[in-house]
């Protein structure tokens, strides 16, 4: 296998700057791929992130990733930059701590727009510009399946909920331009996000959901998006691959 398998791709990764998506950035440049980072507010970190690949083959837009306007601002300065998406990856999200008595419609209205309504038409904008053999990686949680699951995660994982029927039917619609969907499911994964505000203990409990008693790293959730890149990938489509060191099986 070539040593740059990505060679001549083009990758578009929202909230692409910190944690699993900053981590996916920099695998995906290290096979060789164009990386464009979209980001919120931070433009510190997505700096960082272009200088550790190089600004001529990766591009940091800053843009709201749960609006129409700011999706198309992305794929339009993508395409002006780099003429094509061949790897489009909706990362950006908001994880909001709250069960039902909680939720404000202000919270529910922001948590569906990052984490629904942003995949959903960056996929419909951005499908024209991708190219047979293309994919579309989408971002769920293994908390989907994760039966110990607490009632103050309703909101948060009913978005995801909806991430994977997405992945299931669009696997389906963008598979008759010859472009593969699938999404990844990730468990507790370690990025400053995860770590803030929780204890030892805490932290010793979610460890313990794996048999193999760990957090995931950032590069091990990477390594996932990146086999779904390349061509040994070929013959999958709209699965959910859960990258949780065994917390769910099944």
């Amino acid at each position: 296998m070539s040593a740059q398998p990505l060679a001549g791709k083009v990758a578009l990764i929202t909230g692409g700057s910190k944690g699993i998506g900053r981590a996916v950035a920099l695998r995906l440049a290290k096979d060789g791929a164009s990386v464009v980072i979209n980001y919120s507010s931070d433009a510190s970190a997505a700096e960082e992130v272009v200088k550790s690949i190089g600004s001529e083959r990766c591009l940091a837009i800053q843009a709201d990733a749960g609006s129409v306007s700011g999706i198309e601002k992305l794929v339009k300065e993508t395409v002006d930059r780099f003429g094509k998406i061949d790897i489009l990856i909706p990362n950006a999200g908001v994880a909001p701590n709250a069960d039902l008595e909680h939720t404000t419609e202000e919270m529910f209205d922001r948590t569906y727009n990052v984490n629904v309504k942003g995949p959903y038409f960056l996929c419909q904008k951005a499908a024209p510009h991708m190219p047979e053999g293309s994919r579309v990686i989408l971002v769920s949680t293994s908390l989907c399946a994760f039966s110990p699951i607490t009632p103050n995660y309703l909101l948060y994982v009913s978005t995801k909920g909806a991430i994977e029927q997405m992945n299931r039917i669009l696997a389906k619609d963008l598979g008759r331009k010859g472009i593969r969907v699938n999404a990844i499911s990730p468990g507790p994964t370690g990025t400053d996000l995860f770590y803030t505000g929780k204890s030892e203990e805490l932290l010793a409990r979610l460890a313990s959901a794996s048999p193999l008693n760990k957090i995931g790293d950032p590069e091990e959730i990477a390594d996932v998006f990146a086999i779904l890149t390349s061509q040994d990938s070929r013959w999958v489509a709209g699965q959910v691959i859960r990258v949780n060191g065994g917390m769910t099986v099944g």
